[in-house]
């Protein structure tokens, strides 16, 4: 971590308005540290930059800028990781666009350590959410640090699961680092901040914007070894992080799903193109063969505590299939009146066997 005076330089660069990450990347190599570029002649400069951003560059607005995040950086937990850093995540280097500057807060040691990605809908399903905190407390478990991006569904349960292992996690936002997004996952980005590590390319105060968020999922993709999609509709920016990884040469996998679930869909079109179908984490441990000879152990999904009556036990259990079904179609399958499979339904879910969906559907949990 950036900690003499040069930081200053590295945020009077990054915060001034204009000056992108490729500007910033292409003065440095042309001129050297952030110190050296601030010093340069004005006219030197406007050979690489443009009339507004040299105009910028000067303006009191950056100046007090730099002030605001020199003062958040001076509260515990806080840190910034620059490109000079020998904390700069060594993945992000690799990628075609990497950030000059983190933000960071938590333990910045996680940003070199070996990492998967696990992403997927917002919208997921009870199943998808378990999934999803289940492989991630198992990679976790192996020594895999967790990625993520702190949206509902299946990233929150990522994060979940990750903070059960030594692993632990980190949450990659689209908003600056001092902001939670969305504001219901604030207890949870606590956690994060104080055993695993929150990380934003942003600066402080960055509200949520929409654009963020696809850009973001390239620095997601870009710190992990591979990618974990579970539940993804077609249209899911989570096959943007997919398709993100795939082009940083990272591997790629999908948790397979019913053919009949539109959060399915994207999985198995990752799969079709190429994709590695994932049922367990070992699935994905033994493709990542580099974890292992970094020491990390096979693991398996742990057994989930008190497990439950086999399905054959169960006779309207075993006719549910793991599809999600509605009330009538259960009634003709068990052969059972409405009345008695209403109740049965009712007795599963309130023993966390099954699970209702919209639209009057129930689907049977693992």
């Amino acid at each position: 971590m950036t900690q003499d005076s040069g930081l200053a330089s590295w945020l009077h660069l990054t915060l001034t308005p204009g000056l992108g990450a490729a500007t910033i990347r292409e003065l440095l190599k042309q001129l050297g540290l952030p110190e050296k570029i601030l010093a340069a002649p004005r006219r030197e400069l406007a050979r690489l930059v443009s009339p507004a951003a040299l105009a910028a560059l000067d303006s009191e607005p950056v100046a007090r800028s730099v002030e605001r995040s020199l003062a958040w950086l001076a509260q515990p937990g806080c840190a910034l990781v620059t490109l000079a850093d020998a904390a700069y995540p060594p993945l992000l280097l690799e990628i075609g666009d990497p950030p000059p500057l983190l933000y960071c807060r938590g333990r910045i040691e996680l940003l070199g350590r070996p990492s998967l990605a696990i992403v997927g809908s917002r919208n997921a399903s009870a199943q998808g959410n378990a999934n999803a905190e289940q492989f991630a407390r198992a990679f976790s478990t192996a020594g895999l640090t967790i990625i993520s991006g702190l949206a509902q569904g299946i990233d929150a349960a990522a994060h979940r699961g990750g903070l059960a292992g030594e692993g632990s996690t980190i949450a990659v936002l689209g908003t600056g680092v001092d902001l939670v997004y969305p504001s219901a996952h604030a207890a949870l980005a606590e956690e994060i901040a104080a055993r695993g590590l929150l990380v934003s390319e942003y600066p402080l105060g960055m509200k949520a914007l929409a654009h963020h968020f696809p850009r973001r999922n390239r620095l997601i993709s870009g710190l992990a070894q591979g990618c974990l999609v579970i539940e993804a509709a077609l249209a899911s920016g989570s096959l943007i992080t997919a398709r993100a990884a795939a082009e940083q040469g990272r591997e790629v996998f999908a948790v397979p799903g019913s053919i009949h679930s539109p959060l399915s869909k994207g999985c198995h079109a990752l799969i079709k193109s190429g994709a590695k179908l994932a049922e367990s984490a070992e699935d994905v441990l033994s493709e990542l063969a580099s974890f292992r000879r970094s020491g990390f152990a096979s693991t398996r999904i742990p057994a989930e505590r008190g497990a439950a009556a086999p399905a054959e036990n169960e006779p309207l259990l075993a006719c549910m299939g793991f599809d999600p079904v509605d009330v009538d179609s259960l009634c003709t399958r068990a052969g059972m009146p409405a009345e008695r499979v209403s109740a049965e339904l009712l007795r599963l879910e309130l023993g966390g066997r099954i699970t209702a969906l919209p639209g009057g559907l129930y689907q049977r949990l693992s």
